[in-house]
């Protein structure tokens, strides 16, 4: 038996015997080495990659489990990533979660997923008694305080959403979000708005300081934009408040409300309507994530999608190759501008 192959139970019939990379392979059309050669994460430059897919595909059609003890004692490795994130309470790091767990399992690895107990924020002493059970550690930059105690780990991290020259990452995983601010921002000055309030995500975390900058940066070369800033906790309620705020600040009213992310922007709704304004016909908002929130609005947010379980899978392929010792360098993840009823031509002014 080959170290892929599993066991049958104690007390099974054998023949109720489960998959073996035998079955893997037929399925395949390859050999039995290369399914031990791709399910052990050695393929590269010895296995084409479309017969690498094909043996992944069939080990998970079949229902395939390769015997990771004994590969974990040849390899010298536990086979387990911990997943460091800021929060489960919205479902994009849900979502991420699912797409790292998805390429984990092609590689045979398992993950631990540490959330912050206090939802934004860092998670506490993820290391404290975890360092010695661990391969390595994929973490989002909004709980990057979190981390400290990697430098005594040794573990080999990698960042999602984080600056490409952060000394503390063995890698960095990023989406496109400033192209996402350009394209939100450029549909809104397309529509003719001028006046338009940026609500902030009051976060300290690289990408949302990153945003922060796209937009000013985006609006700065449209001649006539007066651009203003409002923090926001990331809740529906700070949204409404941060939107109120700058619905009845002092001077001219803004003509579309550009925020950080959907959560933020559901708030921004309900204060405009609150306030007895329509939307967009008096005032146009739009959102950044597309979370289910996005379609359950109405009207529906105009958004920016981003590919959060592609994102996940990104965040665990790189792990992987730094474990192996290859690059793990990966260009930015594209993001999608999704137009909906939200956002609208300003209307004209009396």
């Amino acid at each position: 038996m080959t170290s892929h192959e599993t066991t049958t139970p104690p007390g099974r019939p054998a023949t109720a015997a489960r998959t073996t990379s035998r079955d893997v392979a037929r399925a395949a059309g390859v050999s039995q080495a290369a399914v031990s050669l791709v399910l052990g994460d050695k393929w590269r430059g010895r296995v084409s990659p479309a017969k690498a897919e094909a043996v992944r595909t069939a080990a998970r059609d079949l229902g395939y489990r390769p015997n990771l003890a004994a590969r974990s004692l040849r390899m010298g490795r536990t086979r387990t990533a911990l997943l460091v994130v800021p929060a489960l309470t919205t479902e994009f790091f849900a979502r991420v979660y699912t797409g790292a767990a998805r390429a984990a399992a092609d590689h045979g690895f398992g993950v631990v997923l540490y959330p912050s107990p206090d939802g934004i924020g860092p998670a506490r002493d993820p290391f404290d008694s975890a360092a010695a059970t661990l391969d390595g550690v994929i973490a989002s930059s909004m709980a990057a305080e979190a981390l400290t105690a990697l430098r005594d780990a040794g573990l080999p991290l990698v960042m999602l959403d984080s600056d490409p020259g952060d000394d503390r990452a063995t890698a960095t995983v990023n989406l496109d979000i400033a192209d996402g601010v350009r394209q939100l921002a450029a549909h809104l000055t397309a529509l003719g708005h001028r006046r338009i309030t940026h609500l902030a995500a009051d976060v300290d975390s690289w990408t949302f300081a990153l945003r922060a900058r796209a937009v000013t940066e985006a609006l700065a070369g449209v001649p006539g934009t007066l651009l203003r800033r409002e923090p926001s906790a990331l809740a529906v309620d700070a949204g409404l408040h941060a939107a109120h705020a700058a619905l009845t600040a002092p001077g001219p009213r803004p003509t579309a409300l550009l925020c950080d992310d959907d959560i933020i922007a559901a708030g921004a709704c309900k204060a405009v309507r609150r306030l007895g304004l329509r939307i967009p016909e008096d005032i146009s908002v739009t959102g950044f994530d597309d979370l289910a929130l996005a379609v359950a609005v109405e009207p529906e947010l105009t958004t920016v999608r981003l590919p959060a379980e592609e994102f996940g899978e990104a965040g665990m392929r790189a792990l992987m190759a730094v474990l192996d010792g290859g690059d793990a360098a990966a260009p930015a993840l594209p993001v999608e501008l999704i137009t909906r009823g939200s956002t609208a031509p300003p209307a004209a002014r009396p």
